[in-house]
C-alpha cells in the first residue's frame, strides 16, 4: 500500500498539472490555423473556438481537481477501495459529442499504448506481482494509457467543446503526456524494483507469501503476561521480544521485521496476524509515541533519539497536562470499574492502541460527533471507543491501561477539536467532519509527536486548511457549497486511507489547498470592497459635514422666509454635498454652488423689502442655477421647473414670516451606530490608556487582533485598510467582511474594556493550541 501510495504520488505531481497546461499552445494553433485558411466561416470558427477555450479557461482549476481525481480514483480502484459494477449501471442514450470524447480517447490510448509498449509490458508484470501480494483480482493499470485517456475524457465530458478545438485540446494532450510518460514510467518501475516487485513469476524480494485475508484475532484466555512479553497461550501477539533479520527496521512489538515475532512475521502459530503487528510492507512503526525525542515517521524505520527543537515546550505543556488531569481525577469518585485489581493491570502498547484505533477508523463517527457538541466531553468519548474497540480484539479493558505517553495523546487532541469548536464559528455538517478525523488524530498523535510542535507537519496543514474551509462557512453561495464538499473529500480520504503514512495527509492537503487558493482571492476582493466602501461612506460623511457648515452660516442670519430655508436645507444642501464628493472645495463648480445660496438669501432680503421688480430680475438670472441644483437631485427638467415655481411662490409676499432657523439632521451614520454597539461605554467619553492608543496607531494592513463581540463570542481581525481621511482601521474576519470600523482610540478603549487583544496565531491549529495552554495553565493555578 505503501508502494502505491508513493506511485500515486508520482502521477499527481507529473501528471496533475497536464490541463491548465495546454491553453496557450491550442490558442496560438488556433489563430495559425485562422492565418492558413482563407475560407469566409474562418473568422466566425476562430471566434467560436476561441469563446469555447475562454470557457475552458475559467473552468481550469475545476478540470485540474477533477482530473487529479480521475487519476487517484484508478489507484482506488487498483486497491480495491472503490470497484465499479459496470453491470449495475443504469443505461441510457448519450450525446453525439460524448461519443466523440470516447472515440477521441481511445485513439489516444492506442496511440500511446504502441508508442510506450515495452516499458508498460515490464510496468504491467510488476503490477501482476502487487496485486498477488494484496490477493486481488488483476486490475487494469491505474497509470496505463487507457486509465490517463480516461480521466482526461472524464474531466471535459459537461463541457461543449467545437470538434476543431476537440481535436486540438487531445493532440496537445497527447504531446505532453509524451514529454513525461517516459520519465514516469520509469520511475515507476525503478520504484517497484527497488521495493522488490521483479518479474510476475517470482514473489518480491523479503516479503511473505500472499495469504487471504486474515480474519480478526480470537480473544486471548490466558493471563497477561508482563507488558511486551504476549499473551500466555500463544494465541495474542507474535511477541515483542522476537528479533528479525538486520537492517528490516524495528517492529512493533520491539523487534525487527513484520511484527517483532522471529518465526511468525508478524503472524501467529496459527497463521493469522498478530494484534499490532505491522502489514507486510508498512515498515517500523515507533513505540515510543510520544515519549519518544522527535517521534518516528511511520513507515520509514524506527525512530530517532534526536530531540526536537521544541521538545522543551512540549515537556512544558506536557507537565501542565498532567496536573490538570490529576486535578480532575482528584475531583472524580475514587471507586471505578476499571480500578487495578490486584495490581495486574498493564501499560498498553502504542502499536496495541494504534490497532485499536484503525479498526475504529472506518466506523461512524456520530459519537465523537455528539461530544463536539458539549464541552470536554470528546476525551471521555474516545477513551470509550479504544476500550470498546479493545474488548474486541481480545483486550480487556479490566486488565489493561492507558499508559501516560497514550493517555496525553489521547487528552491533547480531545482539547485541539474543542478548542477549535470554541473559536470557530462552525456549522453543524463541520462537526461531523472533524468528528471522523478525530481517531486518524489520536493515530497521528501516538505515532508522532511533531503534530504538536511542527507549524509544517502534514496532518497540521490540513487541518488548518479544513478550518479555513468550514468556519464561517453556511453554504449559502455554489462557492462555499463546492468548499465544504471538498472539505468533506479530504476527511473522508483520510479516513479510508491513512495507514500510519503521512502522505495521505499532504495529498489530501494539495487537493483542498488548490481550491483554497480561489477561496483566498475571494476574501482579499471582498476586503477590498469592504474597504471601498468605508472609504465611500467617510467621503460623504466629510461632504456633508462641510455642506451643513456652510448651510448652518446661511440660516443663522438674517431671518429667512421658510420656502428658501427649506429650499437651502434640501435641495440646495445636497447640491453641495454632490459637488463636494465629485469635484471637492477647489473646484469652479463649488464656488458656483455657494454664490448660488447666497444669491437666494440676498433674494430673499428683496422680498421682504418689497422690491419686486429687483426680485424678479434676480430671479430670472438665477433660474438656470436653481434648475441645475434641483438637476442634482435627481429630478427631470419639468420637475426641476415646478420646483423653481414653487420656491418663487414662497417669495411674492412681503409680509411672510421671516425667522433664523436650525440645520436639520442629516441621515443616520451606520458606522456611528456600530462604533456606540461596540465601544465600551456606548458613546460616552471614552477611557483608554494614551500609550495603548500609540500602539493602536502603529497597526498597519495584514496585522491581527481578537475582538470579543457583543455577543460574547471570540473574532479573529485583521487591519485591512487606513483610512486617510480619519485614520480609522478596518477591521475584517477570515471571510473578508467587515467586523469594525474604530479609530485609535476607540480601539484603545476596546482593550482597556478586556475585549480587544494585539496579536493572533496565524493558522487555526496554531490558535487553538493556545488556547489549550491558557486552559491547562489557568485548571493548574486553580489547583
Amino acid at each position: 500500500m505503501r508502494v502505491l501510495e508513493e506511485v500515486k504520488r508520482l502521477a499527481l505531481e507529473l501528471l496533475g498539472g497536464l490541463p491548465a497546461s495546454l491553453y496557450a499552445d491550442i490558442e496560438e494553433a488556433l489563430q495559425t490555423a485562422v492565418r492558413d485558411d482563407d475560407g469566409r466561416d474562418a473568422p466566425q470558427l476562430l471566434y467560436q473556438n476561441q469563446a469555447s477555450l475562454w470557457v475552458l479557461r475559467q473552468h481550469h482549476a475545476a478540470h485540474v481537481m477533477r482530473f487529479r481525481q480521475n487519476v487517484g480514483q484508478g489507484f482506488d480502484e487498483f486497491r480495491a477501495l472503490r470497484i465499479r459494477n459496470r453491470g449495475e449501471l443504469p443505461l441510457g442514450l448519450i450525446d453525439e459529442s460524448q461519443i466523440d470524447f470516447h472515440l477521441a480517447g481511445q485513439n489516444l490510448a492506442e496511440s500511446l499504448g504502441g508508442r510506450f509498449q515495452p516499458v508498460l509490458d515490464q510496468l504491467r508484470n510488476r503490477l501482476q506481482v502487487v496485486t498477488t501480494v494484496l490477493g486481488l483480482p488483476p486490475i487494469a493499470n491505474p497509470v496505463g494509457p487507457q486509465r490517463l485517456a480516461d480521466a482526461f475524457v472524464e474531466t471535459f465530458t459537461d463541457e461543449q467543446i467545437p470538434a476543431a478545438l476537440r481535436a486540438l485540446l487531445f493532440g496537445h494532450y497527447e504531446r505532453e503526456l509524451g514529454k513525461v510518460l517516459g520519465d514516469f514510467y520509469a520511475q515507476v518501475n525503478a520504484l517497484l524494483a527497488r521495493n522488490g516487485y521483479g518479474a510476475a513469476d517470482a514473489q518480491p524480494a523479503n516479503r511473505p507469501a500472499p495469504r487471504p485475508r486474515p480474519a480478526p484475532p480470537q480473544p486471548a484466555t490466558g493471563e497477561f503476561g508482563a507488558p511486551g512479553s504476549g499473551y500466555a497461550d500463544g494465541h495474542g501477539y507474535a511477541g515483542g521480544t522476537g528479533a528479525g533479520a538486520p537492517g528490516q527496521g524495528g517492529g512493533w512489538g520491539g523487534g525487527a521485521g513484520y511484527g517483532g515475532a522471529a518465526t511468525g512475521g508478524g503472524y501467529d502459530a496459527a497463521g493469522q496476524v498478530a494484534p499490532g503487528a505491522g502489514a507486510p510492507g508498512t515498515g517500523a512503526q515507533p513505540a515510543g509515541g510520544m515519549q519518544s525525542g522527535a517521534g518516528a515517521q511511520p513507515g520509514t524505520g524506527a525512530g530517532t533519539d534526536q530531540a526536537s527543537p521544541t521538545s522543551a515546550e512540549l515537556g512544558e505543556l506536557r507537565q501542565m497536562l498532567h496536573a490538570w488531569r490529576d486535578g480532575r481525577m482528584a475531583q472524580s469518585t475514587p471507586a471505578s470499574p476499571s480500578a487495578d485489581i490486584g495490581g495486574a493491570r498493564r501499560e498498553l502498547r502504542v502499536d496495541e492502541v494504534v490497532s485499536v484505533a484503525s479498526l475504529l477508523q472506518g466506523e461512524p463517527s456520530d459519537v465523537f460527533a455528539r461530544a463536539l457538541a458539549g464541552s470536554g466531553r470528546l476525551a471521555s468519548a474516545i477513551r470509550d471507543q479504544i476500550n470498546d474497540g479493545s474488548r474486541r480484539l481480545g483486550l480487556d479493558p479490566e486488565r489493561t491501561r492507558f499508559s501516560s505517553d497514550e493517555e496525553d495523546a489521547i487528552d491533547l487532541v480531545a482539547l485541539l477539536f474543542d478548542s477549535l469548536f470554541q473559536s470557530h464559528h462552525l456549522q453543524e455538517r463541520a462537526r461531523r467532519l472533524y468528528a471522523r478525523l478525530v481517531l486518524p488524530f489520536v493515530k497521528v498523535a501516538l505515532t508522532d509527536q511533531n503534530l504538536f510542535v511542527q507549524p509544517e507537519h502534514p496532518a497540521r496543514r490540513l487541518l488548518d486548511a479544513i478550518t479555513e474551509a468550514c468556519a464561517g462557512n453556511k453554504g449559502e453561495t455554489p462557492q462555499e457549497r463546492e468548499l465544504l464538499d471538498r472539505a468533506a473529500a479530504a476527511s473522508q480520504r483520510v479516513v479510508a486511507e491513512y495507514n500510519e503514512d503521512l502522505a495521505i495527509f499532504e495529498t489530501a492537503h494539495a487537493e483542498l489547498d488548490a481550491l483554497l487558493q480561489q477561496q483566498r482571492r475571494r476574501i482579499e476582493l471582498q476586503a477590498e470592497r469592504a474597504a471601498k466602501a468605508t472609504f465611500g461612506r467617510e467621503r460623504l460623511a466629510r461632504a456633508r459635514e462641510q455642506a451643513d457648515v456652510v448651510l448652518a452660516r446661511r440660516l443663522a442670519a438674517p431671518p429667512l422666509s421658510r420656502g428658501i430655508a427649506e429650499f437651502l436645507s434640501g435641495s440646495w444642501r445636497h447640491h453641495l454635498v454632490q459637488v463636494l464628493l465629485r469635484e471637492g472645495a477647489d473646484s469652479e463648480r463649488y464656488r458656483d454652488a455657494t454664490a448660488l445660496g447666497d444669491a437666494l438669501v440676498d433674494a430673499d432680503r428683496l422680498a421682504a423689502e418689497g422690491r419686486g421688480r429687483d426680485l424678479a430680475a434676480r430671479l430670472l438670472a438665477l433660474q438656470p442655477a436653481i434648475i441645475a441644483c434641483l438637476g442634482s437631485s435627481g429630478l427631470d427638467h419639468s420637475a426641476a421647473e415646478h420646483g423653481l415655481a414653487v420656491l418663487v411662490k414662497g417669495l411674492i409676499y412681503p409680509h411672510a414670516p421671516r425667522d433664523l432657523h436650525e440645520v436639520p439632521p442629516g441621515p443616520a451614520d451606520d458606522d456611528d451606530a456600530e462604533r456606540g454597539l461596540w465601544v465600551a461605554g456606548g458613546t460616552d467619553t471614552l477611557r483608554f490608556d494614551p500609550a495603548m492608543a500609540d500602539r493602536m496607531r502603529q497597526l498597519e494592513p495584514g496585522d491581527w487582533l481578537q475582538l470579543t463581540d457583543i455577543q460574547g463570542e471570540g473574532v479573529d481581525a485583521k487591519v485591512a485598510w487606513v483610512s486617510p481621511l480619519t485614520s480609522r482601521r478596518l477591521l475584517v474576519n477570515r471571510r473578508g467582511m467587515r467586523v469594525l470600523v474604530a479609530s485609535a482610540e476607540e480601539l484603545a478603549s476596546l482593550h482597556a474594556a478586556g475585549r480587544l487583544q494585539l496579536g493572533c496565531e496565524p493558522t487555526a491549529f496554531e490558535q487553538a493550541m493556545r488556547q489549550v495552554r491558557q486552559q491547562l495553565d489557568r485548571a493548574v493555578g486553580q489547583h
